[in-house]
């Protein structure tokens, strides 16, 4: 079943790359979620989320013809839609200045927080209210598998401030989800 799958999404490619729109709309219908769920991480906001989503899947269309193996296509339109989120990013302005901001000394911590206590969306809404620079260091670390020397690339930070963002990131999740807890107790 697993290559009838890939086949299709083969042929799919092949006919979205000599313009079939209905293969096009087929795409976006398979991947869209996905790589709406990584927008709406990065960005922490759900309209510029979309706008993000649809701009990525503008680019991808536009520049598939120079995609070389189909089967590379999932990995190919995540990549576009992350740097198309670094970028918004980085036209705010707020990112850099904020990644760089003293904290390049931070080591990472032992996490022993129970996060396991806390329903998805009360974790996720904690990650929305997290300034730029730590949501992007947060997702790009613990959603998209990017290590720190990869994400201090991207971001062009240093690997400690990366490693001091995500720190950063936990602590004030743990913070926010403590003081939910301390709210109903």
């Amino acid at each position: 079943m697993k290559g009838e799958a890939q086949n299709i999404h083969k042929h799919l490619i092949e006919s979205s790359q000599k313009g079939d729109q209905s293969a096009q709309s087929e795409l976006y219908r398979l991947y869209a979620k996905a790589m709406y769920n990584i927008c709406r991480r990065m960005m922490g906001d759900e309209e510029e989320a979309k706008d993000i989503l649809q701009e990525s899947f503008i680019d991808a269309f536009q520049r598939l013809p120079t995609l070389r193996e189909s089967n590379t296509f999932s990995s190919w339109i995540k990549r576009i839609v992350t740097n198309n989120c670094i970028n918004a990013l980085r036209k705010r302005r707020l990112m850099t200045t904020e990644l760089k901001e003293g904290w390049d000394t931070m080591e990472e911590e032992q996490d022993d927080f129970e996060y396991n206590k806390y329903r998805a969306n009360q974790i996720m809404g904690a990650v929305d209210t997290l300034p730029d620079g730590c949501r992007t260091v947060l997702s790009l670390y613990l959603f998209e598998g990017y290590d720190h020397k990869e994400i201090a690339q991207i971001l062009s930070i240093s690997e400690s401030a990366s490693k001091a963002q995500y720190c950063k990131a936990k602590a004030r999740i743990r913070n926010q989800l403590s003081d939910k807890v301390q709210q109903y107790v």
